[in-house]
Parts: structure tokens; sequence; C-alpha cells
């Protein structure tokens, strides 16, 4: 969290920094109190530097609820609205047994990348997600299986 301050600006005599007739609180105010608000800044997952909404949450952000359905089931997955579908593979990593790498994700009939944001790509609270298994994968398990070896995947 980035913190910058703003000050109001008055009148036609200020100028960067101080005034000619003494410190910019003196012209703003006549000598009193400026107005003198922190702005609090925050960095997106996609590089902008925005002003930093008020609000009550914590400091992780939204929670949402994301539906994924597979072709027999169906999970409700609670996770933050700026998570990667990646961290959302490996929370269904543990509810399904399927490996991160064995997982396909879809989200509005594309197939989503482990590094695209769940709120960059439009994901919304009660919104659903697919899960398919890799079909290379699973063939390569058959072909294993049926051969008598056990499976070994390979990370690359």
């Amino acid at each position: 969290m980035i913190k910058l301050r703003s000050k109001k600006f008055c009148g036609r005599s200020f100028k960067f920094g101080f005034s000619s007739r003494g410190s910019d609180k003196e012209s703003c105010n006549g000598g009193g109190n400026s107005i003198i608000s922190e702005i609090k800044w925050e960095l997106r997952p996609g590089g902008m530097l925005v002003q930093k909404r008020e609000s009550g949450e914590s400091s992780g952000g939204e929670v949402i609820t994301v539906r994924v359905s597979t072709l027999s089931q169906c999970h409700d997955i609670s996770i933050e609205a700026t998570s990667t579908f990646g961290e959302l593979k490996m929370v269904l990593a543990l509810v399904t047994s399927l490996e991160p790498r064995e997982q396909r994700l879809l989200f509005k009939g594309k197939e989503r990348e482990d590094t695209e944001y769940l709120h960059m790509v439009g994901v919304r609270d009660k919104d659903k997600v697919f899960l398919l298994e890799d079909p290379a994968l699973k063939e390569r398990k058959l072909h294993s299986l049926t051969r008598g070896q056990p499976f070994r995947t390979i990370s690359v």
C-alpha cells in the first residue's frame, strides 16, 4: 500500500510548495488549519495505480463464491476475487483428486491460463467455472494402466 498526501488547493496565490505570503496553510486559511487529507493508493494486479476504496473489507479483498462444475460433481469454492486461476486450481486439487497441471478451467467458453486473475476476466460471486481433466494426461494414464506400469507425470 502506498500512501500519498494531498492538499486542498486554494486561491490564486497558491504556488507549488509555499506561497509568497508565507506557508500555504497561512495563505489558504489566514493562519488557520488547512484541510489535509491522506489518500491511500493501491497497485492493482494489472499494474494500474488507483486510489484505494474505503470499505469495511479486510486488506485481502472481496471473497466470492465460485461454483466449479465437473462432468459429475459440483463444488462451491470461496476464494478472493483477486486470486488467479492457478490459485483456484490449487484449492480444487484439495477438493478433487486432480493435480493442478491435470486441470483445465473454462470460464465463458474459454480455457483460462494459470496467471489470469479472476476479477480481471470478469468472474463474480456465484459465477460458474467448468473443470475438465486434461485429455492428453487422461490418455497417458489409460495407456500406462493398460501396460501395467504406474503412471508418472513429467513436470516441464
